[in-house]
């Protein structure tokens, strides 16, 4: 299904954008510290779902590792699951609307139910460290690292225990996967599971010349888990380097949507003013898609609601409505990325100056990229792969005031040595130290 441009979004019109204009998705509110819960809500799943999802999924052509030829096949079978993602997202949609007309249901929790969640913040974090070690092979020193950056925040986790409604289940989401035959990527040069490497097929390079890597899912980048909410920018680059990794640039997470990664210089207009140079961009932008060239939101985890009198934002009146994180198998960029539309929104740097580019420190300023889970019903503004937002709650990616919301969440970067140079191509590798040294020059001479 294809639709307009939303035609209420400034930022797509060709005029520089009005900073004073926030889209009330992204807008900010409270955050209160959690109130104290004994009890814990049990999600309720159901198998009609997870067999439409798969219906769904068994189109795309996922199972195949993430290069650019596969990425070509799974887009050519990819009719089977957009004619199924409709009905998809109408049953997904169904029972975020009713859940949302109704108090959660409460039941103790069950050590052998992965979909029973949790009813305190502290009992969905002990989980979620669990299958972080479990899952990630992390060293003791690493959680450590993740465990003290959780406890330094009063809201950090996967969304208020008491208010979220989770329209999709974690055992839902492993049926959809097992049947479309979805698999995390074991990509020797990234030196991680689930993660994927970033290149520029149109260029003539492939995955062994790429220098960056990224993951194929939100954080903590585990399939069917819910993704980390309520993370101010600063938790994220922090977490991410407490794992090994770093954030990624918002060049590198379009380039992984679009299925392409350019060069620096070629994706920013050093020295301008971040509206002036955003502006440009988007007016000049290619418009696509992880999925396609056309715009299909039933394709994506966007089918949610948000919680009755949310006002924008706030741990103690917004709920995070999350999917699992890789639930829908069509949503799948051609190099093997997941998730780059609908569920959450998610931190990215975005240089000014060419010392700022993360590879050389976490010395960006905030960017915002992608849609989130009730994305179909609240399009406030563009969502395709190269779009870039206006100065919504801009900051410094370390600054301790950064933007944390119940909707946004992150995901990671890693950088890697390429293996081999590109073939039949002498240009740099996006990136690397020679295609950074040219873009330093060319700023220093204007």
């Amino acid at each position: 299904m294809s639709c307009p441009e939303t035609p209420h979004d400034p930022a797509s019109a060709p005029r520089p954008p009005a900073p004073s204009d926030p889209p009330p998705a992204l807008s900010t509110g409270p955050r209160a510290a959690p109130a104290p819960s004994a009890t814990a809500r049990g999600a309720r799943g159901g198998g009609s779902i997870a067999a439409l999802a798969a219906a769904g999924a068994l189109g795309a052509g996922s199972s195949c590792p993430p290069t650019a030829a596969v990425g070509t096949a799974a887009h050519a079978n990819a009719p089977a699951a957009r004619a199924a993602a409709p009905l998809i997202a109408g049953a997904l949609q169904e029972r975020a609307l009713a859940a949302s007309a109704a108090p959660p249901e409460r039941a103790a929790p069950a050590g052998d139910d992965e979909d029973v969640e949790p009813g305190t913040l502290e009992e969905q974090r002990l989980r979620l460290f669990a299958r972080m070690r479990r899952e990630l092979a992390l060293s003791d020193e690493a959680m450590r690292e993740v465990e003290a950056i959780f406890a330094a925040s009063p809201v950090l986790g996967q969304g208020n225990p008491a208010l979220s409604r989770h329209p999709m289940s974690r055992s839902e989401c492993r049926r959809a996967r097992e049947l479309a035959g979805v698999a995390p990527a074991r990509e020797p040069a990234c030196g991680a599971p689930g993660m994927v490497p970033l290149f520029d097929p149109t260029r003539g390079q492939t995955a062994e010349s790429a220098p960056v890597c990224i993951d194929q899912l939100e954080f903590p980048n585990i399939p069917c888990e819910y993704p980390v909410v309520h993370v101010r920018a600063r938790e994220a680059a922090l977490l991410c380097r407490a794992v090994g990794k770093r954030i990624c640039d918002a060049h590198e997470w379009e380039g992984a949507c679009a299925g392409a990664l350019r060069e620096p210089d070629v994706e920013y207009e050093w020295e301008r003013p971040r509206d002036e140079a955003s502006w440009h961009h988007n007016l000049l932008r290619e418009k696509v898609w992880s999925y396609g060239p056309e715009k299909n939101h039933a394709l994506c985890g966007t089918g949610s609601a948000r919680t009755p009198g949310c006002p924008g934002g706030g741990w103690d009146r917004c709920g995070s409505n999350t999917y699992p994180a890789g639930a829908f198998p069509a949503c799948r960029s051609r190099l093997g990325v997941f998730d780059l539309h609908g569920n959450v929104a998610e931190h990215m740097s975005l240089p000014i100056l060419p010392d700022e580019l993360a590879r050389r420190g976490d010395r960006g300023f905030t960017e915002m990229k992608g849609s989130w889970f009730a994305f179909s019903s609240m399009e406030v503004h563009a969502d395709d792969c190269r779009w870039r937002a206006p100065d919504w709650h801009g900051t410094r990616i370390m600054s301790k005031g950064s933007h944390a919301n119940y909707h946004l969440g992150l995901r990671c970067c890693k950088d890697v040595a390429p293996t081999a140079a590109p073939s039949g191509s002498t240009a740099a590798a996006p990136g690397t130290a020679e295609g950074e040294g040219a873009a330093v020059a060319a700023v220093k001479k204007r």
